[in-house]
C-alpha cells in the first residue's frame, strides 16, 4: 500500500488506511451477489444508448452493452453501485474504520442487507487487487472512478472486464464525480444524475440547520500527536477539504495562496510552517482524546488560533466518521449529523 493511499484516509500517524481487510470469494458468494445484483440492475433500466464511451486517465472506456455483473474495486466505489440498487458481484472490503469482522463499514452493511444480500462476495486484497478474485466474480464491469490504480493494473484489469477509472488523478475524485462515472459505466446515467440531486439536497438542508458554520474559514489537516515536527493539510481538490465547502465554509487564504498543483489532494509541511494554519477558524483531523491537548502545549502548533481556541474538531481514529471523511452518498447521510454537530461546536469556540 503506497504512501500517498495511506495519507488519504489517515496521515495522523502515518499509518496504513483505507483498504480491504476480509477475504469472502466463495463461488456460493458470487451466486448470491449475481442474484441481487442482477435484479436490482433489471428494476432500474436507464435509456442509455449502447455502445458508451468514458475517457478517464487511462485513456477510454467502451462499454458495449448494459453491464449486469457490477463488480468494484478500492474506496467507496461499491457504495455507489449500492446507492443506486445494485449489489456489486465483488467488492473490496474496508479495513479502516469499521467496527466487526464483516469487512464492511456500517453505512455499506446496512444497504446491503435492505437489498437482501446476505452474503456478498468480498475481496482480499489489502495487499494489492486479488485479480483472480475479481476475475473469479465474472464481472461485466470494474468500477473504479475512486482509486488509486497504476497502469499496469488498469491493463491488467482491463483483460477481466471494462474498467472504469478515475478522471484526472488517483484518489482526487470528489463523490459528485465517483457517482458521475460509476453510474455511466453500469449505464445508469439518469439514476446517478438523481442520486447527486438527492444527496445535494440532503447535505443543504443539514447544513442549513447550522447557520453558525456558514463562512467559517476551515480546514482538513492530519497532525499527530506523536510526531508534531510535522503535519500534513488536504487540499480543496480532496474529498475531505471539499465537503467542508459543501457545508457552507471557506479555505483560508493563507492556505489556498500556497497550492501548486490543482490536483494535488494534501501538502506536506514541516512545524515551521504552521502559521499557514493561521488563517483557519476551524480546523479538522484525525485523533484520539490526547490529540488537542499535546497540540496546545507544542511551542509551535500551539500558536495557531485555532488550536489556541480550541476550535479543532478531533475526527477519532478507526472510527467510522473518520472512515466518513472520504465522502460517497451512503456515508454522507450515515454521519453528516455527527460531523455537523462536531463542527457547530467548535464554531462555538471561535473568538
Amino acid at each position: 500500500m503506497n504512501t500517498r493511499r495511506r495519507f488519504l484516509t489517515l496521515a495522523v500517524s502515518l499509518i496504513t488506511v483505507l483498504m480491504i481487510a476480509l477475504a469472502g470469494c466463495s463461488g456460493g458468494q458470487s451466486g448470491s451477489s449475481e442474484k441481487a445484483s442482477d435484479k436490482k440492475a433489471d428494476s432500474n433500466e436507464s435509456n442509455t444508448q449502447y455502445p458508451i464511451t468514458i475517457k478517464h486517465a487511462f485513456g477510454e472506456t467502451v462499454i458495449e452493452e448494459k453491464p449486469e455483473r457490477v463488480a468494484t474495486i478500492s474506496w467507496a466505489n461499491h457504495d455507489v453501485a449500492l446507492a443506486l440498487g445494485v449489489v456489486p458481484v465483488g467488492f473490496s472490503a474496508a479495513n479502516y474504520g469499521i467496527q466487526d469482522d464483516s469487512g464492511m463499514l456500517p453505512w455499506t452493511k446496512e444497504k446491503v442487507k435492505e437489498l437482501g444480500e446476505e452474503n456478498p462476495n468480498i475481496y482480499q486484497d489489502t495487499d494489492g487487487l486479488d485479480f483472480e478474485a475479481i476475475s473469479d466474480s465474472q464481472p461485466d464491469v470494474i468500477l473504479a472512478a475512486y482509486s488509486g490504480i497504476t497502469q499496469e493494473e488498469y491493463d491488467t484489469l482491463s483483460e477481466i472486464a471494462p474498467v472504469v477509472a478515475y478522471k484526472s488523478a488517483p484518489w482526487v475524485a470528489s463523490w459528485r464525480e465517483q457517482v458521475t462515472y460509476n453510474a455511466m459505466g453500469m449505464g445508469m446515467e439518469e439514476e446517478g444524475k438523481k442520486l447527486i440531486e438527492g444527496t445535494e439536497k440532503l447535505i443543504q438542508e443539514k447544513a442549513g440547520e447550522h447557520p453558525e458554520l456558514k463562512g467559517k474559514k476551515a480546514a482538513f489537516v492530519s497532525i499527530s500527536a506523536d510526531d508534531l515536527s510535522k503535519f500534513y493539510i488536504y487540499t480543496p481538490a480532496d474529498p475531505r477539504g471539499e465537503f467542508l465547502s459543501e457545508l457552507g465554509m471557506e479555505y483560508p487564504e493563507s492556505i489556498t495562496s500556497q497550492l501548486k498543483d490543482e490536483d494535488g489532494f494534501y501538502l506536506e509541511l514541516s512545524a515551521e510552517n504552521a502559521d499557514m494554519l493561521n488563517g483557519a477558524e476551524i480546523l479538522v483531523s484525525y485523533g484520539n482524546e490526547n490529540t488537542l491537548k499535546a497540540l496546545q502545549e507544542d511551542p509551535i502548533l500551539g500558536k495557531i488560533p485555532a488550536v489556541q481556541n480550541g476550535s479543532v474538531v478531533i475526527i477519532g481514529d478507526n472510527t467510522p466518521l473518520a472512515a466518513a471523511g472520504n465522502p460517497n452518498p451512503l456515508a454522507i447521510e450515515y454521519s453528516i449529523d455527527e460531523y455537523l454537530t462536531l463542527l457547530s461546536e467548535a464554531a462555538g469556540k471561535v473568538k
